[in-house]
């Protein structure tokens, strides 16, 4: 019976610390969804909005509001452009983004549809950054240039 109570002292700890990290876990990549949702659905909206006929050329700017920090760490964002499986002259593109919160193992891909005129500057969104945004540029050409902002 002894040896039965002092298993017991060792497993119940080691078993409740095994399922609490399962539980934080998945509650980073929830959150980290949630924000990876967000940039893809800004991003996406941006692109639409100046890629519209009615656009003149000139530059947008939007601040997404999403919180700096998820359990206190902070998180970045970086995305690639790809084509579609139909490499043709008009394919849509593909933009995979990709948020990583620091210092964990944790991190998250989400992708948003883009047109053929687009172009994806490499840049780091960074959420504890003041000045976190995703900007756009819509060149007189139809082209429209995205990328992260992360500093003024």
């Amino acid at each position: 019976m002894i040896p039965i109570l002092i298993l017991q002292v060792f497993l119940f700890p080691l078993t409740a610390s095994g399922l609490m990290n399962v539980w934080v876990n998945s509650r980073r990549n929830l959150a980290l969804q949630d924000v990876a949702s967000h940039l893809s659905s800004t991003v996406q909206q941006l692109y639409f909005s100046l890629n519209h006929a009615t656009m003149q050329a000139g530059t947008a700017r939007y601040s997404p509001r999403l919180p700096p920090l998820i359990e206190n760490l902070c998180y970045t964002a970086t995305a690639k452009l790809r084509s579609t499986a139909a490499a043709t002259p008009n394919a849509s593109q593909i933009l995979d983004i990709e948020v990583i919160l620091v210092g964990t193992g944790n991190a998250l891909t989400a992708s948003v549809l883009l047109g053929p005129n687009v172009n994806w500057q490499n840049s780091v969104f960074e959420s504890n950054s003041t000045y976190a945004a995703v900007a756009a540029l819509k060149f007189s050409n139809g082209t429209v240039a995205l990328w992260f902002e992360s500093q003024e």
